[in-house]
């Protein structure tokens, strides 16, 4: 085994396993909240569904990758091969549709346009995130169908088609034209939801931008004060945000780039996939650290009403 393949197997075995620590600790939460009796707010559904979608990403992937880092061979039937790449499809899009409706969704709830209370929104929204999320799961299930015909085992090859390595498996398509037309068809609702979430962040930070001269007049009036759990909730969405678009944004550039050589390039393949799987590692961390409503379910499964050390 050369010694880079050893770094990037142990780096793949860190980043999984913490993702899948974080996001896991998260699911386990909120699971033992909704158990004792604890209501949940509408954008807790939302962050469930995130955890879950990061928690398959990380383990339907991240195990296989850190697998063939290590050198371990990996025994795949076609079958199995589909449906790996399937799932990692389907929670990948998961992961981007839930982090999309979760900073349109914050929007329309700080929101003051006229429009949003007049329509109704601002009032059906929460009482329907459940539906959109169980139909966000079967819109991404269905899309991702004709992964099945387009993926096969590496082990089986044509002289016809145009290869596609994705490490353990590799993919088909018959002819350059099919292959450029696969990619912007699967590519454009990812580009449609970082579009909403640009467009939804563009108005959060407006939003955080007044509220900071807000504060600086009540700064000068000699008042203290006090964060409004929106804030805090904009400012988590935002970093979420933040962090999706920069790492997607870098690979999605590599990933074209691939894409346009049929040679397997092994070190940009394996740090394609090393940038795909940062956001869900990532992600649980961030919502842990920066926002204490997260915190406060901790301390309240626990039978405390606050978080230590801190004011009454």
């Amino acid at each position: 085994m050369a010694f880079h393949d050893l770094v990037f197997g142990i780096i793949f075995f860190i980043q999984t396993g913490v993702g899948v620590l974080g996001n896991f600790f998260l699911l386990c939460l909120y699971a033992i909240t909704f158990l004792t009796g604890h209501r949940l707010k509408p954008i807790d559904s939302i962050l469930v569904h995130l955890a879950l979608s990061n928690f398959i990403v990380l383990i339907i992937k991240g195990i296989p990758q850190t697998m063939l880092a290590l050198g371990l061979k990996i025994f795949l039937d076609n079958f199995a091969c589909k449906f790996i790449i399937y799932i990692h499809r389907v929670a990948r899009s998961l992961s981007l549709t839930f982090t999309c409706l979760l900073s349109v969704f914050q929007m329309i709830t700080i929101s003051s346009f006229t429009w949003f209370k007049l329509s109704g929104l601002k009032n059906k929204l929460p009482k329907n995130i459940v539906t959109f999320c169980l139909f966000s799961w079967i819109l991404c299930l269905l899309m991702n169908i004709y992964m099945f015909a387009n993926i096969q085992n590496f082990r089986e090859n044509s002289n016809n088609t145009r290869i596609w390595h994705m490490g353990f498996c590799l993919g088909f398509t018959s002819g350059s034209f099919k292959a450029i037309l696969l990619v912007i068809t699967f590519s454009i609702p990812d580009f449609l939801c970082v579009g909403c979430m640009v467009m939804a962040s563009g108005y959060l930070v407006l939003f955080l931008h007044r509220h900071h001269q807000v504060v600086q007049h009540i700064h000068s009036s000699s008042f203290i004060p006090r964060t409004s759990p929106e804030t805090r909730a904009t400012h988590t969405i935002l970093v979420l945000v933040s962090t999706y678009v920069s790492f997607n944004s870098i690979n999605s550039i590599m990933v074209i780039y691939l894409f346009q050589f049929e040679k397997y390039h092994q070190w940009l393949m394996t740090t394609s996939a090393f940038l795909a799987a940062c956001f869900p590692a990532i992600s649980p961390f961030v919502l842990i650290f920066h926002d204490s409503r997260i915190l406060h379910l901790y301390y309240s499964t626990l039978g405390k009403d606050k978080l230590p050390n801190s004011s009454s």
